[in-house]
Parts: C-alpha cells; structure tokens; sequence
C-alpha cells in the first residue's frame, strides 16, 4: 500500500444486510435500504455510510464524488467454492460427478504444471470474478504450486480478497495430478508461509475429496491445520450418491463421510464443505457442532444432477451456508444467476426464498460462511470497501419488468431471476474502481 491517503466518495441507492436474513426474520429490520445515500472510504475502509443529507458534509475536500442516482449499490458477491482451472470446461456434456472428473476435470488439471499457463487462465479467471461482480472468492487451484502462485499473484494486482490453495491428491486420479502425503504437506506448508496474510490472501488447506487422499494424507492435513489454526479447510462433502457409497467403502472404520473429515481434525469455524446435498442428521448435528459451513451450489448441482439442496435445514439445524458458482460443474460466474437456480431449487422443494434472503447468501451470508464478517459483507463502518454498482435495466426485458417494480424487494427479486454480467456495471475493490462496464 502507498503511504498516501487515498479517498473515495460515492453516492447513491444503496441496498445491504445488517443481520442475518433467515426464511423466519422479520426482514425489514435486517436490511437497510437508502435511496439516496454516501459512502466515504479511506485506505480501502468504510470510514462514513448514511445519507446524502447527513453525509454531504463529511465529502473530503478535493475528492471527486461519484455518483451513481439510477444504479443500485449492493456488497461486492462473495462466492464460497468456485475451481478456477476449471474456468475453460464449463458446460462439458453428459456426465454425474465421479464421471465427470475422470473424463474432463483430470486431464484439463494436468495442464496447471505450466506456470505461464496457469498465469494465463489465473487473469482470465480474476477478470471474469469482477466482471460479475464477485469481489472475495473461496477458490480451488490444482495439486501444482504454481497453480496456486498463479491464482494468488492474479487477485494481488487487484488487491483482491481471495483464499485459495493446493489440491492434496494421492490416490484415485491419473498419475500425473497425484502427490503424497509428505510433498502435500511440504508443498502446502511453504505455501501457507508465502501467502497466508500477505495483502489480502489467505489460505486454504485443500482436499479434493476424501476418496482421492489417503488416511496418512488426510492425517497430514489435520497436522497442517493444527500448526496453523487460522488458516481454511476446503473440500467436498456429500455432493452425489455414488460418492458417499465410494466414501463408506474406502474408509468402513468412520461413521460416515463427515467422519472422515472429522477424525482428522479437519471441521470447525475456518472449514467450508462444497455441497453437502445429502448430509444424514448425525452430519447436520455435527456441522452445526463444530461451526462449520456449507458452501451451496445449486447450478452445479443441477447441472450434474446430484440433487437439491435442503436449505431450510441448514436454517433449522443453524448451519451456515455460503453461496458458490462452483465453476466449472456450476455453469455461471454470475451470482445473480446462482441466485436464479438457488429459488428454483427451493421451489422444487416447497421452499421459497426472498430476495432479501438471497442477497444474504451473496453477501453477508457467505462472509459469514468465510468467517470474514468482520471484515466484509456490508456498509458498516470499519469493514473493507468491496462494493459493486448494479444496473437493474440492462436488457429492454428488465427495463419493461423494473417499470412494474413495486417497491426495492419486488425490484432486487427481479434482479436476481433476470439478471447476469451485463447487470454489473462496475466493481470497487478496496475502495477503488477495477471494472466498468464499456
């Protein structure tokens, strides 16, 4: 950071979270709505936030304000499980999970031992996030280093927020993508020191899943995130049911596959489980338990057909829940369009979920989730400026539907089932602009 201080001012309607949003609050005192309001920040921070009226004072002199009257100010999107070298095969064809990792996931992975081309698919990757508005990502590099040197160095030219790390990998995948339990534990240990808390990085202690690591290579995980104790855990968990048969079959002495990860010491506060589509009661108990989070997925989980995910227990249990695109079985960066799937999905099951609810789940929720909602996930004051402008009438469709709108919730909920990258007009990271649209 340079040593000179570095001012923004933004006005506005904003829209943010202030609680938590759950399918039973009395919505209207958890968010807050300004339709004409201001945000200072300095250094990155929020340093002042209300309206235009009270704030117009506080505008330092020589700042230039920003305005934005017809667009609507929300929380930058925070995407909870998201692979990125999976960013060049969304949309591959035909297949359920376990299939669909040996036939597209493997062999595309194994092109990440090329540092230029994990440079390359990296900025790809960090450009798309702000495109759509995601501001901090929970990401999945691959079982090479230079993947995760790749991703990290790509979001620190934006002073993003990102927590990423090294697939752990030693069995049950091509030989090319596999390590061992000893150079998993070396390889993720200089990699926790080189970035864990430099700028805005943090780490991930990452599994791909329990049936591709060995117990000793699981054991090891377990002694990297005793060593490190505010570092994250990032797997899989409970996506298909294939995959919990295979999970019951490779490990017959744990009590089922939150067990597993259990056992070795890898649940708690920092550990954010993909999916979790068909948890068994024991497992809700045991995720509410240690303070663990589910990051929910719905296209991908459409997309491979693994199920539909019981959010309304997550509530009932007090489980927190992020939002994730899990690119590349999720089928689109785009928040908005997560958000699009996540109703239906509760549709399917009798469920309904309120535009207040969702912007929630993208923004306050998933911090939550991340364990960052000390530091992101809304306007308040003190926390880090990542915020996105919204234009709510990008298409000719949407300006008809926003011309109906009935008021901020009826408007936000029509965002949210038309909308995608063409809703997002700019991005602030840190306080400052790092995408607009042309």
């Amino acid at each position: 950071m340079s040593s000179t201080t570095t001012f923004q001012a933004i006005r506005g309607r904003f829209l943010d979270i202030q609680n938590t949003v759950s399918q039973a609050s009395e919505i209207p005192s958890q968010t807050r709505y300004i339709a004409d309001g201001l945000l200072i920040t300095e250094n990155g921070k929020i340093t002042w936030f209300g309206t235009w009226e009270q704030g117009k004072n506080h505008v330092p002199v020589n700042v230039e304000l920003e305005h934005y009257p017809e667009q609507l100010i929300v929380p930058g999107f925070i995407d909870s499980h998201i692979h990125f070298p999976q960013t060049e095969m969304v949309g591959a064809y035909g297949e359920q999970l376990l299939e669909w990792l040996n036939t597209y996931t493997f062999p595309t992975e194994i092109q990440f031992k090329d540092k230029t081309y994990a440079d390359k698919i990296a900025q790809f990757f960090v450009e798309e996030l702000l495109k759509n508005g995601t501001t901090t990502a929970l990401v999945f590099c691959t079982v090479h280093p230079e993947s995760v040197d790749a991703l990290f160095e790509a979001a620190e030219h934006h002073n993003m927020r990102l927590i990423a790390g090294k697939v752990l990998m030693d069995r049950n995948a091509p030989e090319a993508l596999l390590d061992t339990a000893e150079s998993a534990y070396l390889d993720s240990k200089a990699l926790i020191e080189k970035w864990h808390g430099r700028g805005r990085a943090l780490y991930a202690i990452t599994p791909r899943f329990a049936p591709t690591s060995t117990p000793e290579q699981l054991q090891k995980a377990g002694q990297l995130k005793m060593e490190y104790p505010d570092v994250y855990v990032h797997t899989h968990l409970s996506e298909n049911k294939n995959e919990i048969a295979w999970v019951k079959e490779l490990f017959p002495e744990q009590k089922g596959y939150l067990d597993v990860y259990d056992h070795y010491g890898l649940t708690g506060n920092r550990s954010v489980f993909a999916h979790c589509v068909h948890l068994e009661e024991s497992e809700w108990d045991c995720m509410h338990k240690t303070g663990s989070a589910i990051a929910f997925c719905p296209t991908s989980n459409l997309f491979l057909g693994s199920g539909l995910f019981p959010l309304k227990k997550a509530w009932d249990k007090q489980v927190k829940v992020g939002l994730g695109t899990d690119i590349g079985a999720g089928t689109s960066f785009c928040q908005l369009q997560t958000l699009n799937e996540a109703y239906k999905v509760q549709q399917l099951q009798g469920e309904k979920l309120s535009a207040f609810e969702s912007l929630y789940h993208a923004t306050l929720g998933s911090a939550k989730a991340l364990d960052l909602d000390e530091k992101l996930g809304n306007f308040n004051v003190g926390k880090e400026a990542d915020f996105i402008v919204l234009n709510l009438k990008a298409t000719a469709l949407q300006q008809l539907r926003q011309s109906k709108a009935k008021d901020i919730e009826d408007a936000v909920f029509a965002l949210m089932t038309m909308g995608d990258d063409r809703n997002i007009h700019a991005t602030y990271i840190y306080g400052q602009k790092v995408y607009e649209q042309k």
